[in-house]
């Protein structure tokens, strides 16, 4: 009888619950010591081996699974029965726990030692053929695994992702609440105050042509608290933001978000390695070195070109700038005319690298606004370089000297405006580093990156912005320089960068109107405008807001490190697309005509 002949039998079957059949044992608990016991499981078949006489079935549930055995001299209606059974189909057994025979055990499952010999099957549920193997090695499209992403996430890894987020967040919320922190649930609907990315903006049906925002982060009302005297607040919350997308991105996040009065830059860094530590230790059975190293945003651009730099190898960048000014390469020397920098990189036994190897790096380079990135292969003659014949030889024997390079290494060289000398070389370290397999396996290396320039200038808006955000508190000791030269002014915000990958950050906040109201000026922000924004801030800091400082970071983004996934869709249970879409639920879609009447609102498509 063909499969579609089988499954119509199937389906002629009442397909209920068993009555009186409770689950004694998941399909991961099963081992010798339960040898001769009568037990009830349940699950989904993942497999089935027809041997003629014996039918061999692998069951699978959450925790694992178990091999059980059909035979008919056992019984022959379960026997006959089990003839049906596809893969996934849902299924109810009853039977004795009995020793695999000698030489068959499996040593890959936890159960290998033992199967499970079956006396009575109910078919609870049958199943169409699913897309792909509900296996963790199974080939197939990402858009294939989003569409079916319940079937998705039967297979072991991603249930191992989730379970692993849930104890992370179980871990959490234990250690901030033996430290004093209160959990509180901040708005979902609330106003929208254009600073950062775009808003997801929601329609009022009550307030006409009025909209709420969903939130980019519980930021202004963490800060509220503060002022409401909590002290300490927590949450693990889900944020919005309508931003283009990446692998580690998703237009609906998860934050851990923290706040504390009375404390400052050490106080966060304390907390924060100490809950890290936890989470390491519990999850993956790593102990973590603290404290972490800390680096300011100057230092790690000078030495890494980055300030999310991978501490797991070195590739450090050095500056020659003071080396090569005035020298006789035009390329180098107009650099540091226009105020630019010559950095070089020294990659070890790089020499190996082919003429195509170079060409496509400087290529790479490219991407990043570069015009151009000179090398030379250190040779035990001398230099292999297009540019040696512009660098008199004690020139290049300062260079070396510096760059501490010896025969056989690879050198590097940028001269361009500083931006472009430490995006370029920053990456270009990174891809080395992937190329040639200099990162170290299943290592975490965290740093924190301080004092962060408080402000940058938009060409575009031609007005200075936040680097952070605007509630970030100045250095007191650059607070002069606020109307003077306000690039020089340095905050007190902090992120937390593991391998190359920023999963926090935060500040010490403004807590005072005056410096508030000052910040908004420096920003472009007018009175009204602030007052129109931000006023129910500005009204709180009125009444005695206390100093206060925070950190938020991102949940799945952590976990898609600790798992080793490489995208955060594979730790999120109902992802998005990187075109914020829902393969599975087909969201976003198009609205019934009589909601939008509802709202007020007409959708122009043509975008007129």
């Amino acid at each position: 009888m063909d499969q579609q002949a089988k499954s119509l039998e199937v389906q002629s079957v009442e397909l209920t619950f068993p009555s009186g059949w409770r689950r004694s044992h998941d399909c991961g608990s099963l081992r010798l010591d339960h040898s001769g016991q009568n037990v009830v499981l349940m699950g989904w078949v993942q497999r089935r081996r027809d041997h003629g006489g014996l039918i061999f079935v692998d069951l699978r549930d959450r925790e694992g699974i178990t091999q059980i055995v059909f035979d008919p001299q056992a019984d022959a209606a379960a026997h006959e029965a089990a003839h049906a059974l596809r893969s996934e189909y849902v299924i109810a057994v009853q039977g004795t726990v009995r020793q695999r025979p000698e030489g068959m055990a499996n040593p890959k499952l936890k159960t290998g030692d033992i199967e499970v010999l079956v006396y009575a099957l109910k078919i609870l549920n049958v199943a169409k053929t699913p897309p792909f193997l509900i296996e963790d090695d199974t080939e197939v499209s990402e858009s294939v695994r989003l569409k079916y992403r319940y079937l998705d996430l039967r297979r072991p890894v991603m249930q191992a992702h989730l379970r692993l987020r849930h104890r992370a967040a179980f871990l959490t919320r234990n250690y901030f609440a033996e430290r004093g922190f209160i959990e509180v649930e901040t708005p979902v609907l609330t106003k929208s105050t254009p600073e950062g990315a775009r808003d997801y903006l929601v329609p009022s049906r009550v307030n006409p042509g009025k909209f709420y925002a969903l939130p980019q982060s519980p930021q202004l009302f963490k800060q509220l608290l503060m002022v409401a005297g909590l002290e300490r607040y927590m949450q693990i919350v889900k944020c919005f933001r309508d931003e283009d997308l990446r692998a580690d991105r998703q237009p609906e996040f998860t934050q851990l978000d923290l706040e504390m009065s009375f404390i400052e830059e050490e106080d966060i860094y304390e907390l924060i390695e100490g809950w890290l530590s936890i989470l390491f230790k519990d999850l993956l059975g790593l102990e973590l070195s603290t404290p972490f190293l800390r680096l300011s945003y100057r230092d790690a651009l000078n030495r890494y070109g980055t300030d999310r730099p991978d501490l797991r190898f070195g590739l450090e960048l050095t500056d020659l700038t003071d080396l090569v000014k005035g020298c006789d390469f035009r390329v180098f020397r107009e650099a540091v005319e226009r105020g630019g920098l010559v950095k070089s990189l020294r990659l070890a036994d790089g020499a190996r690298l082919s003429r195509k190897d170079l060409d496509d790096l400087v290529h790479y380079a490219q991407e990043f606004g570069a015009k151009g990135m000179a090398w030379a292969k250190l040779q035990p003659d001398g230099w292999q370089s297009p540019i040696a014949k512009f660098l008199d030889p004690s020139l290049r024997d300062a260079i070396v000297d510096r760059m501490q390079g010896r025969p056989g290494d690879i050198l590097f060289f940028m001269a361009d405006h500083p931006t472009v000398v430490h995006e370029t070389l920053g990456n270009v370290r990174t891809r080395l580093a992937q190329q040639l397999d200099l990162i170290p396996k299943g290592q975490y290396r965290f740093c924190w990156i301080t004092h962060f320039p408080l402000l940058e200038w938009n060409p575009d808006e031609k007005r200075y912005v936040a680097v952070h955000h605007p509630f970030t508190s100045p250095l007191e000791e650059d607070m002069d320089f606020l109307e003077s030269d306000p690039l020089k002014v340095r905050s007190r915000a902090y992120d937390l960068v593991l391998n190359g990958t920023e999963i926090g950050g935060g500040s010490i906040r403004i807590h005072r109107e005056d410096v508030q109201k000052k910040i908004f000026g420096v920003l472009g922000i007018g009175d009204q405008e602030a007052r129109d924004k931000f006023g129910f801030l500005l009204d709180a800091l009125q009444y005695g807001a206390p100093p206060h400082g925070g950190i938020a970071f991102g949940f799945d983004r952590l976990i898609m490190l600790m798992t080793g996934a490489t995208s955060i869709r594979d730790v999120i249970a109902f992802p998005k697309t990187q075109k914020a879409t829902c393969l599975m639920s087909g969201a976003p879609s198009e609205p019934d005509v009589n909601q939008l009447l509802e709202l007020c609102i007409r959708v122009d498509k043509e975008g007129r």
